[in-house]
C-alpha cells in the first residue's frame, strides 16, 4: 500500500473519530435541550399559579412584584440557555456533514513534535482527553493556514507572537462525513480545492468561502487597526464574501464586546441583500443589519416628498440620450456628488448664521399664536457664538414656554364649551378618564361640576396641542424645504457670489431643481444634500450603536455620501467595498468615488487591492478584460471552459431564434440560472415578453428582494455583485453600447457570468468590441 493510501485511510479513520465525538455531543445536547424546552413550557403554563397577589396588602404587593421578577428572570434564563443549545445543535450538524477543510501540522519553536491542526467552520473539543478535535478557522493560530506555505511561521495571540515552522499543509474535500478528496498545497489554497468550488453551479445564495480563503482576503478578513478599509477589487475577486467572512470573524473575536446589531450593510438593492443573506447563518452567526441608502431615504424623508430612487435615475440615463434638459440633469446630477457642492452649503449655512432662516409661523384653529416675525426676532437675538441647531433647540424651548401660557388662556374660550357639549360618549368617557387618572395622582376628590367641566377643557385644550407641540420639539417651525429651494434662487445665487464658486451650469442646475421641489418631488441626486442640510440646521442624526459599517459597491457612493456617513455613524469603523470598473452610476462616470484616493487624503486608513478574479472561467476573463481601461492587470483564475460567442444578425425574427436556441442548449448543459441581461428595465420587459412564449422566465425589477434559479430577465444594474451559470447579453448591438458612459455598464453585465457567456446584437455590434481581440471569443 502506498504511503498516499496509508495517509488517506488514516484521515478518513480520523474524519470518523470526530464523527463520533459530534454524535456524543449533539445526543448530550439534545437531551439537555429537550428538558429545558419541557422546562420552559411548564414555567409557562404555571406562571401564575406561582404568584399571589393582594393589593390589599402594601407589603405583599411588593413581595409579589419580587415574585414576577424572579419568575421573569428563570424563564429568561431558560429561554437563553435554549437558544444557545439549539445554535450549538446547528453548529454541530454543520460539522458533521464536514467536519473540517484543512490541516497544518506546527512545530512552535522550543517543542519536539509538531502538533497537528485540524480547521473547521466551528471548534470541537474531545473534552474526554481536554484538547482541540478542530480548530474554528477565525481562532488565531488557523491565520497560518491562510498565511503561510510550509517552512517557518508566525501568529498572533493577545500580548504575544507565536513562532515555529509549519511541517505540512493539507486540504480535503469531505461530503457527508466521507473524505472525497486531499492534497497537500502551498501558500495559497490550491487550485485543486478551488475548482472544485468554483466549477460549481452558481446558487440564488452566496455560500461560505471559509475553505478556499485567499491570503488577500485574509488580509481584509483579520483586519482589526484601521478604522477606514477600502477593498478596491476586480469583479469575482470575492470582495463582498471576503467582507462577510469579515463579519464572522470580528463577532467571534470580539465576542461579548460585539453583536450583530452593532454592524451594518449597506448593499446595493434588496436583491442583493437576499443573495448574501445565508452566509453569516450558515457561519453560526447572526445577520447584521442591512439595507439599502434608498430605504435610509425614504425612511427620513418619504412623508415629506416623492424620492426618486437610483434606479429610476438610471432609467432616465441609460435611455434617450436627447432627452430634452438631459445635459443639465447630468450636470446637476455630477455637481451634487461632489466636496465643492457640500462646500457650497456649507458656505449657505454660515449666512444663514447671521441672517435669512425662513421660519413657519405656528398656527392653531386657523390663527398664528407665534408669527414667522417673532420666532426670528427670538432665534437671532441669541448668541450667534452658538449652532444654529443649537438656537433653534433654545428656541424651541422659549416655543414651548410661551405655548404653556397661551394653553392656559385657552380653556375659558367658547370653542372648548362648544366641543365639550358635542363630544360623543366614548370620548367623553376617554377623556374622563385621563381627568380620573390625574385625580388618583393628585389623591383629591372632586365633587364641583365647575370644577369637573374645568378639568374637561384643560384635557381637551391639551389634546388639541399636542400636535403643535410634537412639531415645536421636532423643529418644524424652521422651513427647511424652503431653504433648500432658495439655495437655487436668484436670492442664493446672490447670498452666495461672494460666500463660493458656482460652476458654470449653475443657472441650469437650479432651474430644474428649483423645478422638481415645486412638485415636491427629490431627485436622487438630492437625497444627500438635503439630508446633510437639514442636519445642519436641525441637529446632526447620528447612530451611535453602529460600530463597523460596510459599504458594498462603495464606487456608487460619492465623496459628499462619505462626509454624510462620517457624520451619521460617528463611531463606526468602515470596511469600504468595490470596483471602480464597475462605478455605472451618472455622479462617479470619470468622477471621484468612495474608492478614489483623494477622497482619504490626510485620513488614516488602509488599501487593499484584489486583482485576480475567481468567479469567471479564464476564457470569459481573457475576453472581459480587454473591454476596460487597465483591464490588463486583470488576473484570472486558471478554470478552463467554452470561449464567450457573438452572435450579429439584422433580422429580428432570426435573432430571437438563435437566442433561443441558445437558451435550450444552456439547459441542456445542466445549468441552472441562466441570466439575459439587458440594458434597462424597458428593455428587460421586451425580453419577457420574447422569451415568455417559449420558456418559464423570471422578470426581475427593482422591486424584486429574492430570485429562484431558472431563467433570469433583468437589467444590468441589478445584476451587480451576483453570479450566474450562465449569461446572455440581451442586445449587445452599438445603438445600445456606443456612449463612453455605457462602456462600464456593459463591462458589468459580461462579468456576472461564471461558466458561460454569449452576446447578442440585433444590428452592429458595440464599438467596445473593437478594442478586443477577436481570438477571445467566437463569431458565429
Amino acid at each position: 500500500m502506498t504511503k498516499r493510501n496509508d495517509d488517506w485511510l488514516i484521515e478518513q479513520k480520523y474524519v470518523d473519530n470526530v464523527k463520533l465525538a459530534i454524535e456524543r455531543k449533539l445526543d448530550t445536547i439534545t437531551e439537555n435541550a429537550g428538558d429545558l424546552k419541557e422546562s420552559i413550557i411548564e414555567l409557562r403554563r404555571n406562571f401564575w399559579d406561582d404568584v399571589t397577589i393582594n393589593l390589599d396588602d402594601i407589603h405583599e404587593v411588593g413581595e409579589t412584584f419580587t415574585s414576577i421578577k424572579q419568575q421573569v428572570e428563570l424563564l429568561s434564563e431558560r429561554e437563553r440557555a435554549h437558544k444557545q443549545s439549539y445554535k450549538q445543535l446547528q453548529s454541530l450538524r454543520r460539522l458533521a456533514y464536514s467536519p473540517f477543510f484543512g490541516r497544518i501540522d506546527f512545530r512552535e519553536n522550543g517543542e519536539e513534535q509538531a502538533e497537528k491542526i485540524y480547521i473547521g467552520l466551528a471548534s470541537l473539543m474531545d473534552e474526554s482527553e481536554d484538547q482541540f478535535l478542530i480548530y474554528d478557522w477565525r481562532a488565531p493560530i488557523s491565520s497560518l493556514y491562510y498565511n503561510y506555505s510550509p517552512g517557518p511561521a508566525e501568529y498572533e495571540v493577545p500580548n504575544a507572537t507565536i513562532a515555529g515552522e509549519i511541517e505540512l499543509k493539507r486540504q480535503y474535500i469531505i461530503k457527508n462525513g466521507r473524505l472525497k478528496s486531499m492534497f497537500d498545497t502551498g501558500v495559497t489554497i490550491g487550485d485543486e480545492m478551488l475548482q472544485e468550488v468554483l466549477s460549481n453551479n452558481a446558487n440564488t445564495q452566496m455560500k461560505t468561502i471559509v475553505a478556499t480563503i485567499q491570503k488577500e482576503q485574509n488580509q481584509i478578513i483579520r483586519n482589526e487597526k484601521s478604522k477606514y478599509l477600502i477593498v478596491q477589487g476586480v469583479a469575482g475577486s470575492g470582495k463582498t464574501s471576503a467582507a462577510l467572512q469579515r463579519v464572522a470573524y470580528l463577532l467571534y473575536r470580539y465576542r461579548g464586546q460585539l453583536q450583530a446589531d452593532n454592524m451594518m450593510l449597506f448593499s446595493p438593492n434588496f436583491l442583493f441583500n437576499s443573495y448574501v443573506a445565508t452566509v453569516l447563518p450558515e457561519l453560526g452567526e447572526e445577520n447584521m443589519q442591512q439595507t439599502t441608502f434608498q430605504s435610509y431615504v425614504e425612511q427620513r424623508l418619504g412623508r415629506e416628498f416623492t424620492i426618486e430612487d437610483p434606479f429610476d435615475q438610471m432609467e432616465y440615463i441609460y435611455s434617450d440620450h436627447e432627452a430634452s434638459g438631459k445635459t443639465a440633469r447630468m450636470a446637476a446630477i455630477r455637481y451634487k456628488a461632489t466636496d465643492e457642492f457640500k462646500k457650497v452649503i456649507d458656505a449657505y449655512l454660515a449666512l444663514l448664521s447671521h441672517q435669512g432662516i425662513i421660519f413657519k409661523a405656528i398656527t392653531f384653529r386657523g390663527a398664528a399664536i407665534f408669527s414667522a416675525n417673532e420666532i426670528s426676532e427670538h432665534f437671532y437675538s441669541l448668541d450667534n457664538a452658538n449652532s444654529i441647531s443649537n438656537r433653534l433647540h433654545l428656541t424651541a424651548e422659549w416655543l414651548l414656554r410661551e405655548l404653556a401660557i397661551f394653553q392656559k388662556k385657552e380653556w375659558k374660550n367658547d370653542w372648548v364649551k362648544a366641543e365639550i357639549e358635542l363630544m360623543d360618549k366614548e370620548e367623553y368617557l376617554r377623556v374622563f378618564r385621563e381627568i380620573e387618572s390625574i385625580k388618583s395622582e393628585d389623591d383629591v376628590t372632586f365633587n364641583d361640576f365647575d370644577m369637573e367641566e374645568k378639568l374637561l377643557a384643560k384635557q381637551i385644550v391639551k389634546q388639541r396641542l399636542k400636535p403643535v407641540k410634537i412639531a415645536i420639539k421636532k423643529l418644524f417651525f424652521a422651513d427647511v424645504k424652503r431653504m433648500y429651494r432658495r439655495l437655487f434662487t436668484d436670492d442664493g445665487t446672490r447670498m452666495l457670489s461672494r460666500a463660493a464658486d458656482l460652476p458654470d451650469e449653475w443657472a441650469d442646475i437650479c432651474s430644474l431643481t428649483v423645478e422638481e421641489l415645486d412638485k415636491n418631488e427629490l431627485k436622487h441626486e438630492d437625497a444627500t444634500p438635503y439630508l446633510y442640510f437639514s442636519d445642519q440646521l436641525r441637529g446632526k442624526k447620528s447612530n451611535t450603536t453602529i460600530r463597523h459599517l460596510f459599504i458594498d459597491e462603495a464606487q456608487d457612493y460619492s465623496p459628499f455620501q462619505f462626509a454624510f456617513f462620517k457624520q451619521l455613524f460617528p463611531n463606526s469603523r468602515m470596511t469600504i467595498l468595490g470596483d471602480g470598473n464597475q462605478a455605472i452610476f451618472a455622479h462617479t462616470m470619470n468622477s471621484p468615488t468612495l474608492l478614489s484616493p483623494e477622497v482619504f487624503a490626510g485620513v488614516e486608513h488602509t488599501r487593499i487591492t484584489l486583482k485576480r478574479s475567481y468567479r469567471s472561467t479564464r476564457p470569459i476573463v481573457e475576453f472581459t478584460k480587454r473591454l476596460i481601461a487597465g483591464g490588463e492587470e486583470i488576473e484570472p483564475f486558471n478554470r478552463d471552459g467554452e470561449k464567450p460567442t457573438l452572435t450579429e444578425t439584422n433580422d429580428k425574427k432570426q435573432f430571437l431564434e438563435k437566442m433561443l436556441l441558445r437558451i435550450s442548449l444552456l439547459q441542456e448543459s445542466g445549468h441552472q440560472t441562466i441570466a439575459v441581461i439587458c440594458k434597462t428595465a424597458k428593455e428587460s420587459r421586451i425580453a419577457f415578453r420574447e422569451l415568455g412564449e417559449q420558456f418559464n422566465v423570471q422578470l426581475m425589477d427593482k422591486a424584486a428582494q429574492t430570485f429562484s434559479k431558472g431563467i433570469l430577465v433583468l437589467p444590468a444594474y441589478l445584476a451587480k455583485g451576483i453570479e450566474f451559470d450562465a449569461v446572455i447579453i440581451y442586445n449587445a448591438a452599438d445603438e445600445r453600447y456606443g456612449q463612453a458612459a455605457e462602456r462600464k455598464l456593459f463591462y458589468t453585465a459580461c462579468t456576472r457570468a461564471m461558466h458561460e457567456l454569449h452576446l447578442f446584437s440585433a444590428g452592429p455590434r458595440t464599438r467596445f468590441l473593437d478594442e478586443v481581440d477577436e481570438s477571445t471569443y467566437h463569431l458565429l
